[in-house]
């Protein structure tokens, strides 16, 4: 039985991680930035949930919006507002992975939204992220199309 359970476990959290590391976009259940409206980052400082009322599909995720001006600003200029490596952990992606995200992560730097995997993750990138940036621009155009 205890065989049983470890095999599970582990095809189970196989399953998990070929579902989270397909697309360009990092959007469980196809929500992009776990529907929350990427323009409010840069409009408001700080997670905005989106509403389904105001979405928009683009690169094969839904994007919400808490207004209908946030999503006419990003109809204009969606590569403005969406976020760096679809969306995926910067930290990761600089070390040539692709890693999902939690919205409490992000940063704006040089205009460009980033997310990081968790807090820990996070502390490490904000130690470089000029250099970490360059590593992650050189492997994105190789790397964002795997799973």
């Amino acid at each position: 039985m205890r065989n049983f359970v470890i095999a599970a476990t582990v095809l189970l959290l196989a399953a998990c991680g070929t579902q989270t590391k397909k697309g360009e976009i990092f959007a469980p259940d196809g929500q992009a930035i776990k529907g929350y409206d990427p323009v409010a980052f840069f409009r408001e400082g700080k997670p905005v949930a989106g509403s389904g009322d105001w979405t928009y599909t683009w690169k094969d995720a839904q994007w919400r919006f808490a207004s209908k001006e946030n999503l006419d600003s990003f109809k204009t200029n969606p590569e403005h507002y969406a976020p760096q490596y679809g969306g995926w952990c910067a930290y990761g992606t600089s070390q040539g992975h692709k890693a999902p995200t939690t919205t409490d992560t992000w940063t704006i730097v040089d205009g460009k939204l980033y997310f990081n995997y968790d807090q820990k993750v996070k502390a490490t990138w904000m130690t470089d992220q000029p250099g970490y940036i360059e590593k992650a621009d050189s492997v994105w155009v190789d790397l964002k199309d795997k799973e």
